[in-house]
């Protein structure tokens, strides 16, 4: 089968779970085409470094004639507000001519189309990004219910049960969505079961940027097996 849709996402380069991920939601009708940028520990200031060399990278990617651009740190994102962050996006395309993204903009988009304002939120940060989560999805009008990470950045090696595990553990009464957090996080897995046992929709990065950027270009596609936000939302 050839491929009908290319998605261009800008990733930190010691990511190893992004592509993968939005290559099985993709199928064999979509081809995934990353970008990276040098990255290999979380502090604010690397962190907020990769956010500026985004439109570098996205005009290396425009070079592919991509779809859609997809930024994909969420990290980063969090250490804006979402105003700046649609700023980004927007800066992406005057670079480029492309429909552009980010994850953390496509994550709040996620959540709102589910309707969702009472958060619980799953990560595998340390708590000073944490608090800048918490602060962006605060600032974009959610409510933060119940939060808890693995204060680890070895993101990438995280177990599924893991993650499973943390996101029932943040799960309250009130919860409205269980959202579980950064793009080095193996979620596809098990978005479905956790929705199964917690009754409630589950978003997760690679999803939420999977979903913004196909939404983005108008792709109202379903993806079996990456939860309610694509059924439902």
């Amino acid at each position: 089968m050839n491929w009908n849709l290319k998605l261009g996402i800008i990733v930190p380069s010691w990511n190893t779970v992004m592509e993968y991920e939005l290559q099985r939601m993709g199928g064999e009708g979509v081809s995934i085409h990353s970008q990276r940028i040098r990255h290999n520990a979380d502090t604010e200031e690397n962190l907020a470094w990769l956010s500026t060399q985004a439109p570098a990278a996205a005009e290396l990617l425009a070079h592919a004639r991509v779809n859609a651009i997809c930024y994909g740190c969420t990290g980063s994102g969090f250490l804006k507000t979402p105003e700046a962050d649609l700023q980004l996006a927007a800066e992406l395309e005057r670079a480029t001519g492309i429909p552009s993204v980010t994850s953390s903009a496509a994550i709040v988009g996620a959540l709102r189309s589910l309707r969702a304002k009472k958060i619980s939120v799953a990560s595998p940060y340390e708590p000073w990004l944490n608090e800048k989560l918490r602060a962006y999805l605060e600032a974009a009008g959610f409510e933060i219910v119940a939060m808890k990470g693995l204060a680890t950045q070895a993101h990438g090696s995280v177990t599924t049960d893991t993650v499973k595990a943390l996101a029932l553990e943040v799960l309250r009464p009130q919860t409205e969505a269980v959202f579980i957090s950064c793009s080095n996080l193996r979620t596809l897995d098990i978005i479905e079961a956790v929705e199964r046992e917690a009754g409630k929709p589950v978003v997760s990065s690679n999803q939420a940027a999977m979903w913004g950027t196909l939404r983005r270009i108008g792709d109202k596609r379903v993806v079996p097996g990456a939860g309610r936000l694509f059924r439902d939302a």
